[in-house]
């Protein structure tokens, strides 16, 4: 009887041991190639001032200090054309998964416009999704601040989307698309 006792004990701790090795590599996130899972974008803008009233006013980011970038450094990084960069940093969230919002302006070089009309309309990163807590009181804080939502937004998701989620969509001052997303009260 002892043998068996014993042999049972063995099992379950052998079972649970295995279990929660099991459990414990479930939860341990695979190993990759990145030293952070967030990115961050960064913005020409052809008015600085315009550009961070609205992601400030009406999108809700906050500033946090900037950088330089040196013009020899811009160009040997293929960055600019020997043009320093004075980068104003706006952040949503806190922390080191904040994501990042990198604004600058180029006075003596302004950059050229692309067709914005739709996404459609030109190559390249196209718009910013923004994921709101509320998209009612993200429509009021932008129309407080003096954005008008484009088309009939805010429009709830289509079917097979999650219930109670809707989009609005703003343009920022240079004609960018830029998505709010998250429940919604009609």
């Amino acid at each position: 009887m002892k043998s068996l006792t014993r042999s049972l004990a063995t099992v379950v701790i052998c079972a649970t041991a295995f279990a929660l090795g099991v459990s414990a590599n479930q939860q341990t996130a695979p190993e990759t190639n990145f030293a952070s899972e967030v990115i961050d974008l960064g913005m020409v803008v052809s008015d600085l001032d315009k550009s961070l009233k609205f992601y400030k006013d009406v999108i809700g980011f906050e500033e946090v200090a900037g950088f330089q970038v040196p013009g020899q450094f811009a160009l040997d990084t293929g960055l600019a054309n020997k043009l320093g960069l004075d980068v104003h940093v706006l952040v949503l969230g806190k922390g080191e998964k904040a994501t990042k919002l990198k604004l600058m302006q180029f006075k003596t070089s302004p950059g050229a416009r692309v067709d914005n009309t739709f996404i459609h309309s030109s190559y390249g990163f196209r718009y910013l999704t923004v994921a709101v807590k509320d998209v009612n009181a993200a429509v009021a804080r932008a129309e407080k601040a003096g954005a008008k939502p484009i088309a009939k937004c805010p429009v709830p998701l289509p079917e097979g989307f999650p219930a109670g989620v809707a989009l609005a969509n703003y343009r920022d001052p240079d004609g960018n698309l830029v998505e709010l997303v998250g429940p919604w009260k009609q």
